[in-house]
């Protein structure tokens, strides 16, 4: 058997990567040891009961206040820690977080194969979003094994790095944990939240987290649902992140407001429950750019760039910034404009069909074999 390593870092690594690691723990010739790095302890543990599962090896990185050099150096030198260790034929690793990138350059100074989940994002801009974008860049610069979400991505790697590469569509692996969520919902999880909700009001799901909307962004986006909450058709609800630089501004701004709901973080069952539940979706996530599509909602971007083009292609995402005219006009239209709201609601699947995690596991499996 061959020891891989898949390396978790965050709650959308996890959701993204569980199905792959269900999938490999069926592959014979693959000895699979989960690393978690300890980053969103809480809600990773319960991603990890969703799925049956639990990490190998937990890290325990995780500090308050920490810096991106911090997550790196620790991720960095507890990696090369561990591949010493346990000399693996194949790090695994997923999509664009700092850990993520660490624990591939990790693997690349040991010389160790990296496999890289979610390969050939790119949104051209270097600085948005940041860092993901570089820390994706980086990824895929060192990794031999490549799975696309779609064919977006594979030419995005092609045209930049044109040697022979395994680069392969797979889908993207979020897509097979939602529709297994998906099919599981009881209906009980919004009670769970002990949300109030008025049902003659439209129900606004709000995500919002990215670093490059730190300060003055969070600001627009904060004033956009005072916005949207005193029109009297909507009600928002938003799960805030727990990071500082958002919760503080968030709760200052809109902690009194009515008809905005504030709550904690959700877990992935959840979140998946109240897209289901939601009228509309407001993100600057990468992750329910993928599900949301796939749940027939429409979706606002608040960022300016997007490594995702293939939802805005097929017309239920676009992209609103974080203006707060911009935002608060095309959430009014989709409110008042049934027509449009109708051509912007259709349920479709540009990142795949729900068989990612089988194609990876049987790539992993076939390179491990010629590996041999």
């Amino acid at each position: 058997m061959t020891p891989v390593l898949l390396v978790i870092g965050t709650r959308p690594e996890a959701i993204k990567m569980l199905p792959v690691v269900r999938a490999l723990r069926e592959v014979p010739s693959v000895d699979l040891k989960v690393v978690t790095t300890g980053q969103h302890r809480q809600m990773l543990d319960q991603v990890f009961a969703v799925f049956g599962e639990k990490p190998d090896i937990d890290l325990d990185l995780m500090t308050p206040g920490q810096t991106l050099g911090d997550i790196t150096a620790r991720v960095l030198k507890e990696m090369e820690h561990l591949i010493a260790e346990h000399r693996p034929g194949l790090v695994l690793v997923h999509g664009d977080t700092t850990s993520a990138m660490a624990a591939a350059l990790a693997a690349f100074y040991a010389r160790v194969p990296v496999g890289h989940v979610e390969a050939g994002l790119r949104s051209h801009d270097i600085h948005r979003p940041w860092p993901e974008e570089y820390n994706r860049i980086s990824i895929d610069a060192v990794a031999q094994l490549l799975w696309c979400p779609t064919e977006v991505s594979a030419q995005n790697l092609r045209g930049e790095r044109p040697v022979e590469r395994a680069i392969e569509v797979t889908g993207n692996s979020g897509i097979d944990a939602l529709l297994y969520v998906a099919e599981r919902l009881t209906g009980d999880e919004l009670g769970q939240l002990g949300l109030k909700l008025d049902p003659a009001k439209k129900l606004v799901l709000v995500t919002g987290h990215r670093r490059e909307s730190f300060g003055e962004g969070f600001a627009r986006i904060c004033d956009a649902l005072a916005v949207i909450a005193a029109r009297g058709d909507a009600e928002v609800v938003y799960p805030v992140h727990l990071n500082p630089q958002v919760k503080e501004v968030v709760e200052a701004r809109l902690g009194d407001t009515g008809a905005v709901h504030l709550i904690p973080p959700v877990d992935y069952v959840q979140m998946v429950a109240l897209m289901q539940a939601a009228h509309l979706v407001l993100t600057d996530s990468g992750g329910i750019q993928e599900e949301a599509p796939a749940l027939g909602k429409p979706i606002l971007v608040m960022r300016d760039v997007t490594e995702r083009p293939e939802a805005i292609a097929t017309g239920v995402a676009s992209l609103v910034g974080t203006d707060v005219d911009v935002i608060a006009g095309e959430v009014a239209r989709l409110l008042e404009d049934e027509t449009y709201y109708a051509s912007r609601s259709r349920a479709v699947f540009p990142y795949g069909d729900g068989t990612a995690a089988q194609k990876i596991a049987a790539s992993v499996a076939q390179f491990v074999s010629s590996d041999a």
